[in-house]
């Protein structure tokens, strides 16, 4: 039942933060932050317990499963599995739920329950995302996060609330039920094929056809998971959900429903329509580098700082999107560790903007300058993670980012550098954020309180884990590793390898450090056998 606590938890704090927060509003708050902090002490012992073991020949390739009937006539059962993907996906949803409660701990004060009812069941209809392995169940959840997300922005947001929450309704609701049609595709396409109708993930998996309906099926799903990625150019209702939400909903944004897009790619694209996803890679590649090229540009040509650390996740994903189509350990395992850091380290600096916009009343970066000397604590944590985002090394944004390049390295060199060359731009928007905010004169006179004590512990925590993250990667890998060795599985049981993808000859690292590695005898005059010429 590990599972299924795992989803009643945050969905019953969120009732009961209505009904507590009918006698303090405080209480609300406590509710809903002691039900996040259970369900990460859940995760870290079920990490604890099945991380690093092989999956139970019972369950399949999961670490831990729960299956039961629901409503049988259709072929739809309450299905739900974790592996070491879904495990750090659920862990970091429930570190960002309690991020999210915190630093709203002070800049909410109106209808409190409801605000942190929205919280909790958006928490947990993205942890029923990453658990759900009967398609019906993951579009029931699918949708059942978007309600929430669109109250959090459309009542607590800023000036354009309205705008920017309908935006955001419209764009996903567009991209999920395109992705119905491609889950009910499959559905019939297998019962026919079959005589067995059912939504179950494993059962269908292999049943996607080959040619143009297995393509167009992919490109249904591919349509869900790209809004919500976001890839370019379906984008744009992101610089405005971001700009307009609250701090919580702009850490659940940047932190989680960013990386629902991204896990839909790995979990669905790749196994069901392996045949499909080889034919699309170089596209899906060209739009991950148009990602991280755009995005970067974009984010230096920002006034607003909110909308600024927005176009920045549109670069950062890019490379998510990228390690996808790239295909291969590496740079899956690659895919896997962006998606932690970017959550973490962007959803620091949306509590970073949120807090100076509680102090200064803006976000125009105009109206900024000059502050370092009035909160240093502020400036240090800005630098921090602006460092972060440009990819330093010994941070977790570089380990992830690192090894996407090095997986593409093997399938791509040109490709390869020109998403390096995003690394590069991302310097530039960094240094802009710190720069601009906190460098320069104080020509506005600004003298605002530094870091609260709350503050302080949210900044700390979430630089640890990206310290961690970058410094001893190993347990997340580990974690990963089966799982991201069952997508290859199902991959290459039915396409080329991946590094046939784009159509060029792979530069093979071990054929390289062979060859350096060979003996060889210098003299003068000769640096090769026989060849003329001095040493190297």
């Amino acid at each position: 039942m590990t599972l299924v606590w795992l989803l009643v938890i945050p969905a019953a704090a969120g009732v009961l933060a209505i009904l507590a927060a009918r006698w303090s509003g405080a209480a609300a708050r406590w509710v809903t932050l002691l039900a996040f902090a259970l369900g990460l002490v859940i995760s870290l012992a079920t990490a604890a317990e099945y991380a690093g073991r092989p999956p139970m020949a019972e369950s399949g390739p999961w670490l831990v499963a729960f299956d039961a009937p629901w409503i049988p006539s259709l072929g739809i059962r309450f299905h739900l599995a974790m592996d070491g993907l879904s495990l750090l996906l659920v862990a970091l949803s429930e570190f960002l739920g309690l991020i999210a409660v915190a630093c709203s701990w002070r800049g909410i004060r109106e209808r409190l329950g409801y605000f942190h009812a929205c919280v909790a069941w958006s928490v947990a209809g993205m942890i029923g995302v990453f658990l759900a392995m009967d398609l019906f169940l993951f579009y029931f959840f699918w949708e059942l996060m978007l309600v929430p997300l669109y109250f959090l922005i459309g009542i607590w947001g800023h000036e354009n609330r309205y705008y920017a929450a309908m935006k955001f309704f419209i764009f996903t609701q567009a991209g999920g039920l395109l992705m119905l049609v491609g889950i009910l595709g499959l559905y019939f396409l297998h019962g026919r094929d079959t005589g067995t109708y059912t939504f179950d993930y494993d059962a269908l998996l292999g049943a996607a056809p080959g040619g143009l309906t297995g393509m167009l099926l992919m490109l249904c799903f591919f349509a869900a998971f790209a809004v919500k990625l976001p890839a370019v150019p379906l984008h744009t209702w992101l610089p405005d959900a971001h700009t307009e939400a609250p701090t919580a909903g702009s850490v659940l944004l940047a932190g989680l429903v960013l990386k629902v897009g991204a896990y839909g790619l790995l979990r669905f694209i790749l196994p069901l329509f392996p045949a499909a996803a080889h034919d699309f890679a170089p596209v899906g590649m060209v739009l991950g580098l148009i990602g991280i090229l755009y995005g970067a540009a974009m984010a230096f040509a920002q006034t607003d700082l909110k909308r600024l650390v927005a176009y920045t996740s549109v670069s950062h994903m890019g490379f998510v999107m990228l390690g996808v189509f790239v295909g291969g350990e590496r740079a899956l395992q690659g895919v896997v560790m962006q998606m932690l850091c970017h959550g973490v380290s962007t959803g620091a600096l949306f509590v970073l903007v949120g807090d100076l916009q509680d102090r200064i009343g803006t976000r125009e970066m105009g109206r900024m300058g000059g502050l370092w000397a009035t909160v240093p604590r502020m400036g240090g944590v800005a630098l921090f993670f602006a460092l972060a985002s440009m990819g330093l090394p010994g941070l977790g944004n570089f380990v992830a980012e690192f090894l996407v390049l090095l997986g593409t390295y093997a399938v791509s060199v040109p490709i390869m550098a020109v998403a390096a060359g995003g690394m590069v731009l991302s310097v530039i928007y960094a240094l802009w954020i710190v720069t601009g905010v906190f460098h320069g004169p104080n020509e506005h006179g600004w003298k605002i309180p530094d870091l609260s004590a709350r503050e302080t512990v949210i900044f700390a925590a979430m630089i640890l884990v990206i310290v961690w993250l970058g410094v001893y990667p190993q347990p997340v890998l580990d974690t990963a590793r089966p799982a991201v060795e069952t997508l290859q599985q199902r991959d290459v049981a039915h396409v080329p390898s991946p590094e046939r993808k784009v159509g060029v000859t792979p530069i093979r690292c071990e054929a390289l450090v062979e060859e350096v590695a060979r003996p060889r005898t210098y003299v003068r005059g000769s640096n090769t056998d026989g060849a003329s010429g001095g040493p190297p």
